[in-house]
């Protein structure tokens, strides 16, 4: 049954959780000046979401921690979830499809993981989304996640330091890692309908199961603490810049890719979806508002 395993992945990522979620407030305290920054700081909103069995039965839950109008961030959801049952028709056949054996005869399933996103009030700071997970079905286990940056408005540098940052942590774990997870990022966060990316890449893996737990884990830890390094130089450089109307609306056109993309083809989504999660915690990733021209 790994018990073990999975009370330590669980820990993992609400440990994890409350880092960003302190790392967040701290940016929102630190914004004194440049624009929005006689705005009032900005604090996360805590929910805990139940999750029911069909019978009733508890089946998990976990704490979906959302920040709105904030004088950095415009809406930041950092939701940590460890839920368990079992897998419906739907989704047993995902599973199936994927190659996960045994969903025939046992649909039994645990997941746990940690889901953020940040959407900014300064157009020149970058959206960013980052997810690490466990699961577990009798036949198998597998790790998953990543992170990968989105900005409306494009800096080179940025782009090299999120990068690096993301490249510095996993190479500890062999060298052809990085470039694996890399190219793995592109064409997971690819938009087909629109011919382009969702933003300027990062890292991505899914079903990770090398035979070594441990080493897994540590790999999906790194992925973790590779995040607030990677991503807290580039908002606290470009918080202060000036922007413009036509700044905000080249961000609102470029949330709606953000809206497609999450809506029509992000995994996670779905299996929440499927799978009964609340709702609300599952579309925390959306956009407060969106444009489509």
């Amino acid at each position: 049954m790994m018990d073990t395993e999975k009370d330590r992945a669980s820990s993992w990522f609400r440990q994890l959780r409350d880092e960003i979620v302190a790392a967040f407030e701290g940016l929102e305290d630190s914004h004194s000046e440049g624009p929005f920054s006689d705005m009032a700081s900005g604090r996360f909103e805590v929910t805990e979401t139940k999750r029911a069995s069909d019978d009733g039965s508890d089946a998990g839950g976990g704490l979906m921690s959302v920040m709105r109008g904030g004088r950095v961030f415009e809406k930041v959801g950092v939701n940590v979830s460890t839920v368990y049952g079992t897998l419906g028709e739907a989704a047993q056949k995902a599973m199936a499809a994927r190659g996960v054996p045994g969903m025939d005869n046992d649909p039994r399933f645990w997941a746990s993981g940690i889901s953020l996103v940040a959407h900014m009030q300064n157009p020149h700071c970058p959206a960013v989304h980052m997810n690490t997970r466990m699961f577990w079905t009798p036949g198998a286990w597998w790790f998953g996640g990543g992170s990968d940056l989105n900005p409306c408005i494009e800096y080179d540098e940025d782009t090299a330091h999120f990068h690096a940052t993301q490249k510095a942590h996993l190479d500890p774990h062999g060298d052809t890692l990085y470039p694996e997870l890399k190219a793995w990022a592109d064409e997971y966060f690819y938009i087909p309908h629109r011919h382009r990316a969702r933003g300027v890449g990062g890292i991505f893996m899914d079903d990770r199961n090398t035979g070594d737990w441990g080493a897994d884990f540590a790999l999906t830890q790194d992925i973790g603490r590779a995040f607030l390094p990677a991503y807290l130089p580039l908002v606290e450089k470009r918080r202060v810049q000036a922007c413009t109307e036509d700044d905000k609306d080249t961000q609102l056109i470029h949330r709606g890719l953000y809206a497609e993309y999450n809506l029509v083809y992000d995994r996670g989504t779905k299996f929440g979806l499927a799978t009964g999660h609340d709702a609300n915690a599952v579309l925390m990733s959306l956009p407060p508002l969106a444009k489509w021209v």
